[in-house]
C-alpha cells in the first residue's frame, strides 16, 4: 500500500491531467507508479473533479481500446478503476471463456476474494504492457466488494471473463501486473497471437509452448 499522498497534490495532479481534452496518456510498465500500490479513496477529489476523472478514464479505456483501466495506469495513485466490456466475440469464444457483456462500471476501493477453488487460464493483455499477451490462471469466480463513484456499497459475485477483468483491475491497485501471475512460457507477441493462438482456449498454446494449465 502506498504512503498517504498529500490530498491537494493528488487533486492537483488530476486537474493537470484533465487540462487537455482527449484520452489520457497510459503509463507503461517500468514506471514506479504501477508498482507502489494506491491510496484508499476517501474524498481526495471533490464530487465534480471525481466525475470528470471517471469520464476521462472511460474515454481513455474506450480509445485504447480496453475493457478496464485503473487510476495508476494514468499516473494517479488512487484506488479507483473502471470496467466495460461489450464482448463482441464469437459464440464459441463466449462459451469457452464465459465472456458476456459488462456495462460501464466504476470501482472505488475494490477488493476481491475467491468463491470456491476453481481456476481458469486464458491469454490476457494489458494496456500498460502493449504488444504482448500471456496466459494467466485466475479464480473462476470472485466476490467483489467496495463502492461505486457515488459511495454506494458494492458486493457482487462475478464469474467467467467479468471475474477476470475485476481481478486484473483490482490487482493494478495493489501494484501488481498480470505478468506477475502469468505463465511466462506462454508470453506471446500480438503478432503471434493473431497468427497462432486465436483458439477459444490456450490448450494448443500450452502443448506447443510447453506449459501446464490448471486442472
Amino acid at each position: 500500500m502506498a504512503s498517504s499522498p498529500d490530498r491537494a497534490a493528488v487533486a492537483g495532479l488530476v486537474e493537470e491531467l484533465l487540462a487537455t481534452d482527449g484520452p489520457l496518456p497510459i503509463v507503461a510498465a517500468g514506471d514506479p507508479v504501477l508498482r507502489r500500490g494506491t491510496e484508499r479513496f476517501d474524498g481526495q477529489l471533490d464530487g465534480a473533479l471525481l466525475t470528470r476523472f471517471v469520464e476521462a478514464l472511460r474515454l481513455t479505456m474506450r480509445a485504447a481500446p480496453g475493457v478496464g483501466l485503473a487510476a495508476p495506469q494514468v499516473g494517479v495513485p488512487l484506488r479507483i478503476a473502471v470496467i466495460e466490456d461489450p464482448a463482441p466475440v464469437p459464440e464459441e469464444v463466449r462459451l469457452a471463456r464465459g465472456r458476456v457483456p459488462q456495462p460501464f462500471r466504476v470501482l472505488v476501493n475494490p477488493s476481491y476474494e475467491p468463491v470456491g477453488t476453481a481456476r481458469a487460464a486464458f491469454f490476457e493483455g494489458c494496456l500498460s504492457v502493449p504488444g504482448w499477451q500471456a496466459v494467466v490462471a485466475r479464480h473462476a469466480e470472485v466476490r467483489l466488494t467496495g463502492e461505486d463513484e457515488r459511495g454506494r456499497a458494492v458486493d457482487e459475485v462475478f464469474t467467467g471473463w467479468p471475474a477476470r477483468i475485476v481481478q486484473h483491475e483490482t490487482d493494478h491497485l495493489d501494484g501488481l501486473l498480470y505478468l506477475d501471475r502469468a505463465e511466462l512460457r506462454s508470453l506471446s507477441s500480438n503478432q503471434a497471437m493473431a497468427e497462432r493462438w486465436t483458439q477459444p482456449t490456450p490448450r494448443e498454446a500450452a502443448t506447443s509452448l510447453g506449459f501446464e494449465l490448471p486442472r
